[in-house]
């Protein structure tokens, strides 16, 4: 057998054809971080320019790049496509967004408790207004009176 027979049989032995799963070309990553780069450079601008005022639809309009920036890196890095490997690329499709669902509305739920239970000067239900007038009343309190018996050394004069 020749080396180049050997070399056939070897690859061919090993399942190295073009049925498997594609291993992306420059054009595809080019175009892929082109995407990311494109899908940060965005919601850095729209955070920065303070273009959404509503803070809760800058965090949705924020989530929505976010997926779609998790979408391009599976597609264009990690080659997940309908066709590779029977079936186990959308179980893992469905594992990913299944954890990045449950850490988005966690990370969510974390930071708005935070912020509620950290802060509670900052909100402005949080405080009664009895609350806040007995807070603005109170002055420091007074040292009690030596009697004159003691210098500023704490030393008794006669000593």
């Amino acid at each position: 057998m020749s080396a180049h027979q050997e070399h056939s049989a070897h690859a061919a032995g090993h399942g190295h054809h073009d049925g498997h799963a594609s291993h992306g070309s420059l054009k595809g990553y080019v175009t892929g971080f082109v995407l990311a780069v494109v899908l940060t450079a965005i919601p850095f601008w729209l955070v920065m320019e303070k273009v959404i005022g509503n803070s809760g639809t800058l965090g949705l309009v924020l989530l929505g790049f976010a997926a779609v920036q998790i979408v391009v890196h599976m597609v264009y890095f990690l080659h997940m496509n309908t066709k590779s490997e029977g079936g186990w690329t959308l179980l893992a499709l469905i594992f990913t967004v299944t954890l990045v669902v449950i850490v988005l509305s966690g990370s969510l739920w974390v930071m708005y408790h935070l912020n509620h239970n950290m802060m509670p000067g900052m909100m402005p239900d949080s405080m009664p207004a009895s609350m806040s007038d007995s807070m603005s009343m109170q002055v420091a309190p007074k040292m009690p009176d030596m009697g004159g018996m003691h210098n500023m050394s704490g030393m008794h004069p006669m000593q």
